[in-house]
């Protein structure tokens, strides 16, 4: 039986790349296809050299087109992009019409920038779009040391383990964790001055922890950190994701300010300790967030209870602040995540709870809490300058 051409062309352009998570055919990766006798060999165009997860790229094309009729052989060759059509996936990527882009072509030549983040005035955030159907989750606390960050990489992977495309951006620039605590190995990818968050745990990451080395202090001012915020944003390929959550910084400060001038859908979750300080501290995050006309959706209270090994129940940390929370702010208690070795283990090694305990105690939680904020739908955004007269 003889090969048809069209049938191993249509399934090659149909794979989809794990790291673009789009079509090759799409993505303009596929640089030929070549049959002879029962043989294809089949020419893929990598973005970059040392391109993550070629193996299982090349792989997959490999899956896709060893079935087909007439196929007894199948080779498959990597090549680097020339400059022309990599320029025209940054496009691509970025949403940016590809007729008459010349001008964008001359300037990528394709190198990697060192990590640095480039920006172009004048591009939109995607995310505010009218059409995007991201989510923007806001993790946020009163004060540092409540687990807000193990909280928000956790409720990542229990969201992604539902079957959502889940993004993290880490907004604490001053204490970033996330990375290390999801379990991220390799640095963002770099196509021209386009960003692609690397992926762990079925999560995409993105955090000023891949910039600059874990001893240096990042020591901003507020025009600096709206800069970096928008550039996370702007200048990163997050594709469209379902849920993109923003780790943000304890407290009330200029990120806060950023995040309600810039992404004005964020629906922000707070993160309490049972205690009533904690609980009074947590409040005043929950009230910023509403002057800022960001929705306040729920209460996370962290820490609630330990369980130990005769079953009883201890409450190190006190109990009812979650719940006096949420009453004063009227909105759900959405979550009790008792304190757990595993939980802390996880963030120090990279394991988060859900993939260490998958049918833990902890990671029941989790899957309830992915559950709940899934179910409760986008908030509404009200805004006098979205008014229609």
């Amino acid at each position: 039986m003889s090969i048809d051409e069209s049938q191993v062309n249509a399934a090659v352009a149909a794979v989809t790349d794990p790291e673009l998570r789009r079509p090759l055919g799409e993505l303009g990766m596929v640089e030929s296809v070549q049959l002879k006798r029962k043989k294809v060999t089949i020419g893929v165009a990598l973005p970059v050299g040392h391109y993550p997860q070629a193996d299982e790229l090349v792989n997959r094309v490999r899956q896709a087109v060893g079935p087909l009729p007439g196929v007894d052989e199948v080779v498959i060759e990597t090549v680097i992009m020339e400059e022309e059509p990599r320029a025209r996936l940054r496009m691509l990527l970025r949403g940016e019409p590809l007729d008459g882009g010349e001008q964008a072509i001359e300037h990528d030549h394709g190198h990697d920038h060192g990590g640095q983040l480039g920006h172009e005035e004048g591009r939109p955030n995607r995310f505010m779009l009218p059409q995007s159907k991201t989510r923007i989750i806001g993790v946020s606390s009163g004060k540092g040391g409540v687990g807000k960050s193990s909280i928000t990489v956790n409720l990542a992977v229990a969201l992604a383990r539902m079957g959502h495309d889940v993004g993290i951006l880490d907004a604490d620039v001053y204490g970033f964790s996330v990375p290390k605590m999801l379990g991220v190995t390799a640095d963002p990818l770099i196509i021209g001055d386009l960003v692609i968050p690397p992926t762990a745990n079925g999560v995409r990451c993105l955090s000023m922890g891949f910039f600059v080395p874990d001893d240096t202090p990042v020591i901003w001012r507020g025009p600096m950190l709206h800069k970096a915020l928008e550039q996370f944003l702007v200048d990163a390929y997050w594709g469209e994701p379902d849920f993109l959550l923003i780790d943000m910084p304890p407290g009330t400060g200029d990120v806060t300010l950023s995040l309600g001038q810039y992404l004005t859908k964020t629906e922000v979750f707070v993160v309490t300790t049972p205690q009533p300080a904690a609980q009074r501290v947590a409040q005043r995050s929950a009230y910023a967030a509403r002057k800022l006309k960001l929705s306040v959706r729920g209460v996370i209270e962290n820490m609630s209870w330990f369980t130990g090994n005769d079953g009883t129940r201890y409450e190190l940390f006190g109990a009812g602040g979650g719940q006096q929370l949420a009453t004063e702010l009227g909105v759900p208690l959405v979550a009790q995540v008792p304190l757990v070795p595993a939980l802390r283990q996880g963030g120090d090694e990279g394991v988060p709870v859900l993939v260490a305990e998958p049918d833990g105690e902890v990671a029941a939680v989790f899957d309830q809490l992915a559950t709940t904020i899934a179910g409760l739908g986008p908030a509404r955004v009200y805004r006098k300058e979205l008014t229609v007269r």
